[in-house]
Order: structure tokens, then C-alpha cells, then sequence
């Protein structure tokens, strides 16, 4: 694994709306790599290889969850928003940067144990509560500090015994193993390959439904984490995947039920290639892969090839590096052999 790589994609700031810097990060990746690099309107940013009559789209969202500035209070507090699906347990006392007009490191406060009153405590916090501190006087944060102003968390990646732990895992390991897979996968004749990395994911796939609509791909794999519930505490038929154990192949989520056509092709391959995968079965949450599937009315045969992770969105997202590794290897597979997929398609 290119841990160098994959610690610079998930420490470049892009929260939902607000991707330009990862976009940029992924174009110089990618530049000379491939046949074409395109941004549509929304912020897609869509790499394409191959010009057959065959279109196949690959999905990883680059956007991570993070905070919008919604109003800064006469001590130069400032309050926020958040976009994407937050526990608030795992924001107060969290290192943050704010991207103003000059970028800030602050923190998140809210009140400490030592003052919360027995009520206070039995409560899950809410992020009404929490607010950022940058440590400066009222005037200079308003100055530098707009209304709207995106604010990133501020956690490395490291490596951790067999595992890579930090902010933005969900879903920058993806777009690393799309980064991988467009530059060095097989591309067969007939195929015209799409790696699309999508905007807005967190806040309710919005860019992937713009990018399918455009694009109207026959087949649709959407590159994402899985939960690894692997951990104490967790019932057995509650850990949906397991860390070390290969990535997993989408079954069905709560968004969507992927093509079983599909799902076998993969999961063949995966034994031709003595890649260990795991099945995925969620019953809530999402990915991409719908908006591919029925959103836009597009009727593709979908799946998704899936990394599990620990804690997922909080500031220590947890990952195997074999798993990463292997979730790259099975998708240049996917690509080589996307020519005896077989269907059905209509006509």
C-alpha cells in the first residue's frame, strides 16, 4: 500500500460542497494517466480510460462530513452547522481548522464535566452546545471568518500495528483505490471506463445522481467503507464485516439491493484471484450505488466493493491495510474481466 498517497488524500480538506482541494490533489494524480479528466458542473471530477460502446461508471465519493460557520458570538466564538451524519460525542474537545480567508486552528469546547449538572450529564450533547474556538479577539475572527466558512477536523493518518487510523477513512480510502485502479487496470477494447469522483455523498448523493444522469453507465460499482462492528461489546450478527478479512461485496444497505448478476461476477473473481471477500448485509445507511441503480432513472446493473472500518465517522476511522490492498486488487480485476460480464441487458 501507498501510505504516503492515501495519508494525503484523507489530510486534504473537502467537505461536502467544498471539495475543490481533493479534487485538485486527485487531478494531479491522475494527469497523463488517463485518456481524459473532466469536472462537470456539480464539482464531479470524472476520469475516463477506454472507447468502447460499453459504459461502465466507478463511483468514490471525495467528499468527507465536516462543519459550516453559521454565526460568531460577541466573545468570537463561532457556531456551526454540521454536514453529514454526526455523533456528537465524537466532536467536543476536537483540533479542527477553519478555512476562512485565512486558515485558523481552533478547537471544539463546550462546557467541561467539572460544571455540567446531574441532568446535563444523562444527556447525549448536542452540536447547539459545542462551538469553535480559534483563541483570537471577536473582530479578527468576523474578519477572517465569513458566514459559511468551511471548517475541516484536524487528525492525521497513521499507521497503527496492521491498521491505518484517521479523520476522512470514509471515504479517502476509496478514492485511493480508485486512484490505483484507473491508472493501472486492464481496460478491456469494448469498454469506455468512467472513475468518477463524486461531490455531496454525505449530505444525500448528490453529485453521483448529476454524474449518472450524464453518463447513463450499463454498469455502476460504487467504490466505499462498510461498518466493522468487529469490536467489544457487539453482538455476533450485529459485526456486518470484520477487519483482515478482505473487503466485502454489497449485498444490500438501506439505500439499495445490489444486481445479483453482479455481485457473483465479482465474487468469482475474487476466488479465481484467491482474494478473501466478505458479503455485506446493512440494513440502513447508503452509498453511491443507488443513484446508478433507479434515482436518476438510470437502470444499471450495480454493486459495491466495500473496505470495513472501525468508528466510522469520527476522528479515528479504523482500516487493514491488507483490506485496502485487496479491495485495489479485486477492482483492477473487476475492470479487466468487465467484458464477459454477461448480463442480462435489455434487448
Amino acid at each position: 500500500m501507498n501510505f504516503k498517497l492515501l495519508k494525503k488524500i484523507a489530510g486534504t480538506p473537502g467537505i461536502p460542497g467544498f471539495e475543490q482541494k481533493i479534487r485538485t490533489l486527485i487531478t494531479q494524480e491522475l494527469s497523463g494517466r488517463v485518456d481524459s479528466i473532466t469536472t462537470d458542473v456539480m464539482g464531479n471530477l470524472v476520469a475516463t480510460r477506454g472507447n468502447g460502446d460499453t459504459c461502465v461508471m466507478f463511483a468514490a465519493h471525495m467528499d468527507e462530513i465536516g462543519l459550516l460557520a453559521t454565526y460568531i458570538d460577541d466573545q468570537g466564538f463561532i457556531r456551526f452547522h454540521t454536514l453529514g451524519g454526526f455523533d456528537a460525542r465524537t466532536l467536543f474537545a476536537q483540533r479542527v481548522t477553519v478555512l476562512g480567508k485565512k486558515n485558523l486552528p481552533g478547537v471544539i469546547g463546550g462546557k467541561p464535566a467539572h460544571v455540567l449538572t446531574d441532568e446535563e450529564k444523562k444527556k447525549t450533547p448536542s452540536p447547539d452546545d459545542l462551538f469553535v474556538d480559534v483563541g483570537l479577539p471577536v473582530d479578527k475572527v468576523k474578519e477572517f471568518v465569513p458566514v459559511g466558512t468551511p471548517i475541516v477536523r484536524d487528525r492525521s493518518c497513521i499507521e497503527m500495528g496492521d491498521m491505518v487510523t484517521g479523520k476522512a477513512l470514509d471515504n479517502r480510502i476509496s478514492v485511493y483505490a480508485l486512484i490505483e485502479t484507473i491508472r493501472e487496470a486492464v481496460v478491456p477494447s469494448g469498454i469506455t471506463l468512467h472513475a468518477v469522483f463524486t461531490v455531496q455523498e454525505e449530505v444525500g448523493l448528490r453529485g453521483v445522481r448529476v454524474a449518472a444522469e450524464r453518463l447513463k453507465p450499463v454498469i455502476g460499482i460504487a467504490l466505499d467503507i462498510t461498518i466493522a462492528n468487529d469490536i467489544p461489546g457487539v453482538a455476533a450478527q450485529k459485526k456486518i464485516t470484520e477487519l483482515g478479512k478482505g473487503p466485502a461485496v454489497k449485498i444490500m444497505d438501506g439505500s439499495v439491493i445490489s444486481s445479483p448478476q453482479l455481485v457473483s461476477h465479482i465474487e468469482s473473481i475474487a476466488e479465481s484471484d484467491n482474494i478473501p471477500l466478505q458479503r455485506e448485509v446493512l440494513t440502513a445507511g447508503g452509498t453511491d450505488t443507488p443513484a446508478m441503480q433507479y434515482l436518476t432513472g438510470v437502470g444499471a446493473h450495480v454493486a459495491c466493493i466495500s473496505v470495513p472500518t472501525r468508528y466510522v465517522h469520527s476522528t479515528v476511522e479504523t482500516a487493514s491495510k491488507s483490506d485496502i490492498d485487496q479491495s485495489v486488487e479485486l477492482t483492477k480485476s473487476v475492470v479487466a474481466t468487465l467484458d464477459s460480464f454477461a448480463g442480462p441487458f435489455p434487448g
